[in-house]
């Protein structure tokens, strides 16, 4: 493979990642949000008779919210709400309306941040006494897009992208190949992914607080929206990486500046503590993703962030090594050995068996269900994403098949005219050999410059030789005094040839040294087994490209098992929350509810025949986000009529079949705007009571 074809090859990979990123950022849009609205009261497209004295929205997991974040507008367009959103209960969140509020149509607009800390915001209508006209724009807000969206978008691309090619190329230098720390070319690869990380975590913090209020650019440099950003739990995430990075900087100096130095037996005992400090800072780098993100949020948090940094971990020492081994094959004239790629492919299968194992886990916690994998965009990038993972062992195989090829060959022979040179080892802890191509520079510097020696000391004699011997074999006195004087001149001639003849041989060992080590390195290049390792490490990682694109866009898509809650509890409270039947005038009330324990969140219903004064049957059921019934410990429910102070009524219904309860013992005193609340406990010490109105008589 020629000079010029190496290049090429580059420039297409280069080409090939800028496309990829456009492709998904551009497709990806405004980012998705991780939690979802899955309840309110009053709810969306209600009538309701009475005033409400407050909006309640209920959300799939806990928000941050501000001022603004929850504002109730009246048919006009002005803001009926009073104070600031607050914490109800739960995943509950309330703000207070003015009292006496005229019939008409009322807007709910919200933006909140979910606890993974992406943007959430969305609107409904509700009316009071009758529907009307209003001069409010009904239209779900969308947040988190724009140039400042976009912005972050390609930020956490950068930024994931750093941390693998730093970690990933720093560990394949100290576990597959520390002949490597003294390679210029892995040293600026792993400088750049330093760089990169650190620059896109400042542009994350410039760009935080826009990105989750307004999304304008002018407020990226907002210092009070810096200060509110930095004691959020994604500020504190972002101060930390910061940090760590300082300590990264230190690990790298060292790494490739005094290790590099070291002799064989001090570079086994820099290597332990090497790899010890550096497996601290990188699993503190990966800790502030999990801290802030997917994983600190949802079911089981205690154990999902160790395995999101275990992920994290393995996907630098996979994607990030192999990169390295890319550079390692294509950028550097020091030759790599068939030992160290295997090592390399050692550290590559451990690392898939840690993704295939966390990656299962994360995939049961974000989606809940078969079905997510089709019926949800979570489920849907992240079958793109096994695929690729797929494609990526398939040809990472291939490369292992080509690396045994190379187990049984040096990876450069040695010519014909360099047997009898140096060739003992370098006697590092690896056994690697020194790269045939400098002890050839050496070895062809050496023999021309003895050459040129041997050639100027001849000169020197032969002079000498003519000079002594040209002259008659007995001489006067004057003739004799005159040899001394020709001597000397001659001597002085010679003085003021040798600097020429010594730098013409100087440069001509150079010359010979350059044109060893190339032919070298076109014997090296033209071995078929090391191409063929070269184009399907090539191959490899522009897969690694597309998939950590992937990556990042599912990192800002909506959960499948989020999705499919929001979604069903939409559909109940849109067909049947809080309406009642014409035909039998039954009730049926819909509420999710979420105890915050395992397996704590759901939908109860409670359905009322006939709703009005006197006798009623009730009939309670406890359903799945997806919809299948399931048993809990206990259910309660109790009625209060608050305009007219009785209750709240107990009733406790008896458990009938798997998620069903029932009783027909309800009895309603007289008719009014009743609150239902229900009492769900999940466990020993998880409950939650959730409640809404209705008008029952």
């Amino acid at each position: 493979m020629t000079r010029t074809t190496t290049p090429r090859r580059m420039r297409t990979l280069a080409l090939l990642f800028l496309a990829v990123l456009g492709m998904l950022l551009a497709g990806a849009g405004p980012a998705s949000a991780h939690a979802a609205l899955t309840g309110s009261d009053p709810a969306q497209g209600v009538v309701v008779d009475k005033a409400p004295s407050q909006v309640t929205l209920t959300f799939s997991e806990k928000v941050a919210t501000s001022e603004d974040s929850l504002r109730v507008l009246d048919p006009k367009g002005k803001r009926v709400d009073t104070g600031k959103p607050s914490n109800v209960s739960g995943t509950s969140y309330a703000v207070p309306l003015h009292s006496g509020l005229s019939d008409g149509t009322y807007t709910v607009s919200w933006q909140v941040v979910s606890a993974d800390s992406h943007p959430v915001a969305g609107a409904f209508t509700f009316s009071i006494g009758a529907p009307s006209t209003t001069t409010v724009s009904v239209t779900d807000r969308t947040v988190g897009g724009g140039i400042v969206g976009w912005l972050y978008g390609f930020g956490r691309y950068v930024s994931y992208a750093g941390f693998i090619v730093m970690v990933g190329g720093a560990a394949f230098v100290l576990a597959c190949w520390r002949r490597g720390s003294g390679v210029r070319a892995l040293q600026r690869f792993v400088v750049s992914g330093w760089l990169a990380l650190t620059s896109a975590t400042l542009l994350l913090l410039l760009l935080r607080g826009s990105y989750t209020s307004s999304g304008k650019v002018g407020a990226v440099f907002d210092l009070s929206l810096l200060g509110q950003v930095l004691q959020t739990k994604s500020g504190a995430a972002l101060i930390s990486r910061l940090l760590l990075l300082a300590a990264a900087a230190l690990f790298i100096a060292v790494l490739f500046g005094a290790y590099d130095k070291r002799d064989d037996e001090e570079k086994r005992d820099l290597t332990f503590g090497l790899a010890i400090g550096g497996s601290v800072v990188a699993a503190g780098l990966a800790a502030s993703w999990a801290m802030a993100e997917h994983a600190s949020t949802g079911l089981q948090p205690g154990v999902a962030m160790p395995v999101d940094v275990v992920h994290l971990l393995a996907v630098a020492a996979w994607l990030g090594g192999l990169c390295a081994l890319l550079v390692a094959l294509y950028r550097s004239d020091t030759p790599i050995e068939a030992a160290a790629v295997r090592r390399f492919s050692r550290v590559a299968f451990g690392s898939v068996l840690a993704l295939v194992a966390t990656g299962s886990y994360q995939s049961w916690r974000q989606l809940g269900s078969w079905s997510a994998f089709t019926d949800t965009t979570y489920g849907q990038l992240l079958l793109v994403k096994i695929g690729l993972v797929a494609l990526l062992v398939g040809i990472a195989w291939i490369s292992r098949r080509w690396t045994a090829r190379l187990a049984d060959t040096t990876v450069v022979q040695p010519r014909e005219e360099e047997v009898g040179q140096d060739t003992t080892s370098e006697g590092d802890d690896l056994g690697d050999r020194e790269p045939a191509a400098a002890r050839a520079g050496t070895g062809s510097a050496k023999a021309a410059s003895a050459s040129a020696d041997s050639s100027a000391g001849a000169g020197s004699r032969a002079a000498r030789g003519s000079t002594v011997k040209g002259g008659p074999a007995s001489t006067t006195g004057s003739e004799g005094s005159e040899e001394p004087e020709e001597a000397e001149a001659a001597d002085e001639a010679r003085a003021s040839e040798a600097p020429a003849d010594s730098e013409r041989a100087a440069q001509l060992a150079r010359q010979k040294a350059a044109m060893a080590t190339a032919r070298q390195k076109r014997q090296r290049d033209a071995d078929p087994d090391r191409f063929g390792l070269r184009r399907s490490v090539l191959a490899e990682a522009g897969v690694a490209v597309v998939l950590l694109a992937v990556t990042t866009v599912l990192t800002q898509t909506e959960p499948g098992r989020t999705e499919q809650e929001a979604r069903a509890a939409t559909s109940a409270s849109s067909s049947s929350s809080s309406t009642a039947d014409s035909s039998s005038g039954a009730l049926t009330l819909t509420m999710p509810f979420d105890t915050g324990g395992t397996d704590g969140k759901g939908v109860v219903s409670v359905d009322l025949d006939p709703a009005r004064v006197g006798g009623n049957d009730m009939h309670v059921y406890v359903q799945r986000p997806n919809g299948r019934a399931f048993d809990i410990p206990e259910v309660k429910v109790a009625f209060t009529l608050e305009a007219k102070k009785i209750g709240p009524l107990p009733v406790n219904p008896d458990h009938i079949a798997t998620g069903h309860w029932a009783t027909s013992s309800v009895q309603i005193p007289m008719a009014g705007d009743w609150k239902v609340a229900v009492t769900v406990r999940t466990s020993d010490i998880d409950q939650v009571t959730v409640s809404k109105n209705a008008q029952i008589g």
